[in-house]
């Protein structure tokens, strides 16, 4: 089979596995991982390979930077011990774990090699944790803490998986040279990421075509990986940075008319990108188990099912242990959590401990594996059967045991967006309360109605349900249908009714949620 109808047919099952994943009611990342396994064990299945160069810049990169935008470096900054702490010590007690398991289990195993399988099955992805979290609402700080550990946890591994790798197969210098290395690595991707933010800002605020700034977007971000590569600097790091500082100063110089495509094309190319991840490494693991004699199937079977209990359960272990820890310190200097944060309890510490599902970082970094590189297969086989189980175990899981610990959202979230609507509707009504005419007359009428429903309102989000708007969407239908009946009796031509098309969906998007 060709490898554009292999791919076809992987997005339509993704789109298919979404759809029931929606009609169940159910996280989609887990039934991504069965339709991964599914498709590495059908007998016809295709043959689908990428370089393994690439295969961290083409899927890691976007996902990263499509995550650190949409983070808050207020938020990071005030949950910024217990990210550091799962980052850090988290990713490495896993590690060590898996690395020991894996000697144990394999002696013939090298520790370079047990060390670069903890590392590739080391880092979470929040991804698959917040598609179940908005389904089940959490603490917001919960959210911040596991997105926050995803931006910054990767770096942490894939820098031990290139250490490790490079151990393995070309032998590394350490001492001096090493810890240089390392400040460089920080460091240096600080400041590229910081360099290419400005300059990704500047340039795409000077463009107001919405396709090209899609594109130079797309190209900045593979851009600033392989540049990052090249200079030697941490491109996870830099990816991130680079996120985070274009997200800020983005804000004045887009334009909605950008904005809102933008936001549907990343939207689906993350979609695109870890459905076609796990259907890609699923075709890889087909060939390996088949070519297994029956004794080493079992053999690699175990080996792959206590990698991924090691994995599950020293993740587990830290973040109680932290949990333990910070609740002791709490009774004996007093819990201030910033920005009248929830303080955090055992349940909320279960939930970020049983939030470990791995996901697509994990199969591109198995993948990108050499191809001579020592036990490629069964680190291969190992990876997808950690991301497969607790994607599929803990991903499935994760909502009943909220439900079941009876945790609830603390409304901080909604009470930030009710100031945001207030302030944002006192702007608005200070600007035209200046103004006169008619129109300004009804402005001030309409905004001062929002401000007296606004008050009234729940305080949860502040979301207003105007009488006007609902007029408006229902004022919007019946120019739709007209404008559709002059196009299909064929009294204008299809040009004009795109044009007038657009027009009016500018204005549904101008419109509240409760009419859409």
């Amino acid at each position: 089979m060709h490898a554009f109808e292999a791919l076809l047919l992987i997005l339509i099952g993704a789109v298919l596995l979404s759809l029931l994943a929606r009609r169940l009611n159910a996280p989609f990342p887990p039934f991504l991982a069965l339709g991964g396994a599914a498709v590495a064990f059908l007998p016809w299945a295709p043959e689908l390979t990428l370089d393994p160069e690439l295969v961290l810049a083409l899927f890691v990169a976007p996902v990263l930077l499509d995550a650190a935008f949409d983070s808050s470096p207020r938020d990071l900054k005030r949950n910024a011990v217990p990210i550091i702490f799962l980052t850090i010590v988290a990713v490495g007690v896993t590690v060590v774990a898996v690395a020991l398991a894996a000697r144990a289990l394999e002696p013939s195993m090298a520790w370079p090699v047990a060390i670069a399988l903890g590392a590739i099955v080391a880092p979470p992805d929040a991804a698959a944790a917040t598609s179940v979290l908005r389904a089940v609402p959490v603490p917001h700080r919960v959210r911040v803490v596991l997105e926050g550990e995803s931006l910054f946890n990767d770096a942490t591994s894939l820098l031990t998986y290139r250490l490790a790798v490079t151990a393995a197969t070309a032998g590394l210098v350490v001492g001096w040279p090493l810890v240089a290395m390392l400040v460089w690595m920080v460091i240096g991707s600080v400041i590229l990421g910081v360099a290419a933010g400005w300059l990704a800002s500047q340039i795409n605020g000077r463009i107001e075509d919405a396709p090209l700034a899609i594109l130079t977007q797309f190209i900045f971000t593979f851009g600033v990986w392989l540049i990052a590569e090249q200079v030697q600097v941490s491109a996870i790091i830099t990816v991130v940075v680079y996120g985070l500082v274009a997200a800020r100063l983005s804000a004045r110089r887009s334009s909605a008319a950008l904005r809102v495509p933008s936001y549907a094309v990343w939207e689906t190319a993350v979609f695109a990108l870890n459905a076609t991840a796990f259907a890609i490494v699923g075709l890889q693991i087909g060939p390996i188990w088949r070519a297994l004699e029956p004794g080493q199937r079992s053999e690699y079977a175990v080996f792959a099912l206590i990698i991924l209990g090691v994995a599950v359960a020293a993740r587990l272990a830290w973040v109680m242990t932290y949990n333990v820890a910070a609740q002791i310190k709490n009774r004996t200097v007093g819990a201030n959590p910033p920005g009248g944060q929830a303080p955090p309890t055992l349940k909320t510490g279960l939930v970020v401990g049983w939030s470990g599902m791995r996901g697509v970082v994990s199969l591109a970094t198995a993948y990108a594996l050499p191809d001579n590189f020592p036990h490629r297969d069964l680190i291969l086989l190992a990876t997808f059967a950690v991301v497969l189980g607790t994607l599929s175990i803990q991903g499935l899981t994760l909502g009943p045991l909220i439900r079941l610990l009876k945790i609830r959202d603390d409304g901080q979230l909604a009470r930030e967006v009710h100031l945001a609507r207030k302030t944002v509707l006192d702007a608005g009504l200070g600007h035209v309360s200046k103004t006169e005419g008619a129109i300004a007359a009804r402005l001030r009428a309409d905004y001062a109605e929002r401000m007296t429903a606004l008050e009234k309102a729940s305080p949860e989000d502040g979301r207003i349900f105007s009488e006007q708007d609902r007029l408006l969407g229902a004022v919007l239908e019946a120019k739709r249908e007209a404008l559709v009946d002059l196009r299909m009796s064929g009294r204008i031509s299809d040009a004009a009714y795109f044009q007038l098309e657009e027009e009016l969906d500018r204005m549904e998007l101008s419109l509240t949620p409760v009419v859409r």
